[in-house]
């Protein structure tokens, strides 16, 4: 008849369970959100004519139209010759995305500036969008460990303390009937027993390490990171090592002009020479040099005549008669051309210029390095992470350039995808607790062999996002270390929950049984430290980034 208790006991679990629903919801939100961008009809272009199709209606190879402030549909290449998007639902970028033809568009991403033709390809089943759902809503299944133990737990606690709580009652009626002078109250220690049950009741626990983990995969998500199940959470905060590849993943996997270098010729005169031979190829260099051309805003001269050089590179003649050859140090050698043999040394790729047989100059082109790769490094070392690499299939002397700038102290070129494994099993071997970043189908096998595997989502290939045990959707490096520190806080969090309730629970416990602890004491070491344990739970939803 503890009226007053038992309506408080009440009162408080529905406010605690309104404040995990409102937790889980708020922790759905970004998982939300990325559903509610999927549009319900797509603008098919056939033969000139628009139709209205559902977007799973749409098949590669299509083309299809957006309007400024819609969302994409389906993945697709941009026919269009440059568009600005919005990729926040996707990334959790609040800086628009600037896509220029031939570029991929996905689904999800709006259209903030003009009207866009795509090519699709994939289905909407496939799309980018659809695999992000897909990976975010299955990480509730995978558990981390401490919530395993935690169900393990439950399910052999509560029937245990269910009946310790019948013997609190039980064994002092069974004492009196032995001890002379001992008078067993039935209603004190059926009060006892009472407050014993309602203090050992393990609703802090089973709620609010759940709720921790799902409230840090709902975090990471809010900024693109996501991880694929509470269990990486918990794997991430025991690392020790990181190993990054270095093209898509520290550099932007795409070349950029670094230096110019002339002789009696203005640089951007051979600059606007070089990129009007290149302006027909689709090679990615010669890309990279029409861009920084058109960026500069330099015109293309006409020729007379261009003919492609297998491997070599162009040769080309002018309208006023002259013989242009550009390509690389094997072109220069089989026209006798004299050059500056030291360009054969260089960590860059040289691009070389001559005119009617004599040297004129030649343009060095780099990796773009991403613009917070530094930063991300530097995140790192924060995090008392010391022991950072680099693993690259390129030459050991542009990897150990690029690590340089980094400030990375090891850095490994010229390595095979097995070459990476050997060498990731070495590290593992040594006790090492290993994250690998990468992006590429040859990182797959490292990322599996990995202790946590880190994906580049963005522009990182299909295999390499399924292996891994985190996907980035920024593709920004630096991100790692907010993945780290997400774990960190998620962990901090959750045995701070372990710790709070069964330190209090223990505590009234005793006094329970000692009579020295009433039912509002049992009510608040129950319910009252499930509502701490759920608001302190809920504290990662506050930290930024």
């Amino acid at each position: 008849s503890e009226y007053p208790e038992g309506v408080a006991v009440m009162l408080f679990y529905a406010i605690g369970e309104q404040m995990q629903d409102g937790a889980v919801d708020r922790a759905r939100q970004h998982i939300q959100a990325l559903i509610d961008v999927r549009p319900e009809t797509a603008r098919l272009i056939v033969e000139e004519k628009m139709q209205e199709v559902a977007p799973d209606a749409i098949v590669p190879g299509s083309i299809i139209e957006v309007r400024a402030g819609e969302r994409v549909p389906v993945d697709g290449v941009l026919l269009t010759a440059e568009a600005t998007f919005d990729t926040a639902a996707l990334t959790g970028e609040s800086l628009p995305r600037t896509l220029g033809k031939g570029d991929e568009a996905l689904a999800g991403m709006i259209v903030t500036d003009r009207v866009i033709r795509l090519r699709t390809t994939r289905p909407a089943a496939e799309s980018a969008l659809a695999r992000i759902l897909a990976m975010v809503e299955d990480a509730a299944a995978r558990k981390a460990p401490a919530e395993l133990f935690i169900r393990k737990f439950a399910r052999i606690y509560t029937p245990v303390v269910t009946l310790l709580a019948a013997l609190v009652v039980l064994i002092p009626y069974l004492y009196s009937m032995v001890a002379d002078g001992f008078t067993y109250d039935f209603d004190a220690w059926l009060y006892r027993g009472l407050i014993f049950l309602v203090i050992s009741c393990p609703c802090a626990l089973v709620v609010s390490i759940p709720l921790g983990y799902f409230g840090g995969i709902g975090a990471a998500s809010r900024l693109g990171i996501l991880f694929k199940g509470g269990n990486y959470l918990d794997a991430i905060t025991q690392i020790d090592t990181v190993v990054f590849d270095k093209t898509g993943t520290l550099t932007q996997g795409r070349f950029e002009i670094t230096e110019i270098q002339t002789q009696k010729f203005e640089a951007k005169a051979l600059l606007q020479l070089v990129a009007s031979i290149e302006a027909s190829s689709n090679h990615p260099i010669a890309q990279a040099i029409v861009a920084e051309a058109q960026r500069q805003g330099l015109s293309l001269t006409n020729l007379d005549s261009l003919q492609e050089l297998a491997g070599r590179g162009l040769k080309a003649v002018t309208t006023d008669g002259h013989t242009v050859l550009v390509g690389n140090d094997r072109l220069m050698r089989e026209a006798q051309v004299d050059y500056p043999h030291a360009l054969n040394e260089a960590t860059e790729t040289p691009v070389l210029c001559a005119i009617d047989g004599i040297f004129a100059g030649c343009l060095l082109l780099a990796d773009a390095v991403k613009p917070d790769s530094a930063e991300a490094i530097k995140a790192l070392q924060s995090l008392n992470i010391n022991k950072i690499q680099i693993l690259s299939g390129d030459k050991q002397a542009i990897v150990s350039k690029l690590a340089s700038r980094l400030n990375i102290t090891e850095a490994y070129g010229d390595l095979l995808p097995e070459g990476k494994v050997a060498h990731l099993k070495s590290l593992k071997e040594a006790g090492h607790k290993v994250a690998f970043a990468g992006d590429g189908m040859n990182d797959t096998p490292v990322l599996a062999m990995s202790d946590v595997g880190i994906a580049m989502g963005g522009l990182g290939s299909d295999a390499a996002i399924e292996t891994a045990d985190i996907v980035i959707q920024t593709d920004q490096p630096h991100k790692v270390a907010t993945a780290i520190r997400i774990g960190r806080i998620t962990r901090r969090i959750v045995w701070q929950n372990i710790t709070l309730a069964l330190s209090i629970k223990v505590v009234i416990m005793l006094l329970g049984a000692l009579g020295m602890a009433n039912l509002w004491a049992a009510v608040f070491a129950d319910v009252g430290v499930a509502m701490l344990a759920i608001g302190n739970a809920l504290r990662i939803r506050l930290k930024k980034e």
